[in-house]
């Protein structure tokens, strides 16, 4: 009996063990389904700030970062996913609108901006509320005037579709869907979102020769805009008064309105100029139909204020002549590739 009783043990014992090794092979199994991906630097760029290292990228998180992207069960209304105000023929922002339609016929405070290499920017939003990528879908997801949902909503949709909830199982090894699961999907497909194959790009890696117009219109840029609109991002992540008259009927303060700070009124993030020819309209608030009008306005309507940027106290004086070379050289930071890449177009 005794003896009995041991060999019992004994294989209890292995059972135990044998099921923690094979759980063990069954979890690192499942982790290797997974394909890491890493994010491309294209030559030129600075290294990016986005920390892979808390998120990081697989094709299958990206996959569903896609998926969620354009869908439209985010929206309380089930018609405006994130894609309805980024576009990607628009370089993902707002195509010839003002401001973007939200639910329920509702207008956004704000033009939708661009999302154009996010791996590299420290703010997201005009006003620089958001510093990490994971986080700055939170607001348009359950804003009122823009998707209008809350997460408990959401993944309730989300979890009625086996896709999700495979797609959220494989990528997270969990078995229920959280909000924190859903930004961070959304940022790692979005986070590959690179613009870097423009005539300006090839220009740089003697590709391709600048016309002579082209060639003008670049050194105009040098030295106009660069500081601002510093290459090879196009941006440098500011926030700045470029003396846009205030739209009393919105009194949108920019950045004053994150910060509390009255030295940061009307202050908004300089966006990046890529794309910047199909990415109409313009400005925070969409006020302007085309890149002549923006130009004009440094030329002839900034108006000043105590926090009107110091470059621009005087405005930029171009004649007419400099402005179309200048509109020349913006037309080399179209980058067709990216506005056509089926790799960020709706999943099939």
């Amino acid at each position: 009996m005794k003896r009995q009783l041991l060999s019992l043990l004994l294989l209890v014992s292995v059972a135990a063990l044998l099921s923690r090794v094979l759980g063990s092979c069954n979890k690192a199994e499942s982790i290797r389904m997974l394909s890491p991906v890493v994010l491309p630097v294209p030559a030129g760029f600075p290294d990016p700030i986005y920390n892979n290292t808390e998120n990081p990228l697989t094709r299958e998180g990206i996959e569903l970062g896609r998926h969620l992207f354009y869908e439209k069960r985010l929206s309380i209304d089930g018609e405006h996913p994130c894609a309805s105000c980024h576009e990607q023929q628009a370089s993902f922002g707002t195509f010839e609108h003002d401001r973007s339609h939200g639910v329920y016929n509702s207008h956004t405070l704000r033009n939708a901006p661009v999302l154009v290499n996010l791996a590299w920017s420290p703010y997201f939003h005009w006003d620089g509320q958001f510093d990490k990528l994971e986080l700055e879908a939170t607001q348009p997801i359950t804003g009122d005037h823009e998707m209008g949902e809350t997460f408990p909503a959401v993944i309730r949709k989300l979890e009625a579709d086996p896709y999700y909830n495979n797609a959220f199982r494989n990528v997270f090894k969990t078995n229920s869907i959280e909000p924190m699961q859903i930004v961070k999907a959304l940022a790692q497909f979005t986070a590959t979102m690179i613009s870097s194959n423009s005539r300006y790009d090839q220009y740089k890696k003697g590709q391709v020769l600048f016309t002579p117009q082209e060639q003008a219109g670049y050194q105009l840029f040098l030295q106009h805009c660069n500081s601002c609109h510093r290459e090879p991002l196009f941006t440098d992540h500011s926030f700045r008064n470029i003396g846009l008259p205030i739209d009393p009927a919105l009194t949108d303060l920019g950045r004053m309105r994150i910060t509390a700070n009255k030295e940061d009124s009307l202050k908004f993030k300089v966006p990046t100029l890529r794309n910047c020819y199909v990415s109409s309209n313009y400005m925070h608030d969409g006020r302007f139909l085309s890149i002549q009008q923006c130009i004009n306005h440094y030329r002839f309507q900034v108006q000043n204020s105590a926090t009107l940027d110091p470059l621009l106290r005087q405005g930029i004086m171009l004649s007419s002549e400099q402005v179309d070379q200048l509109m020349t050289f913006l037309k080399t930071l179209t980058d067709t590739s990216f506005i056509t890449d089926r790799r960020l177009a709706r999943p099939e």
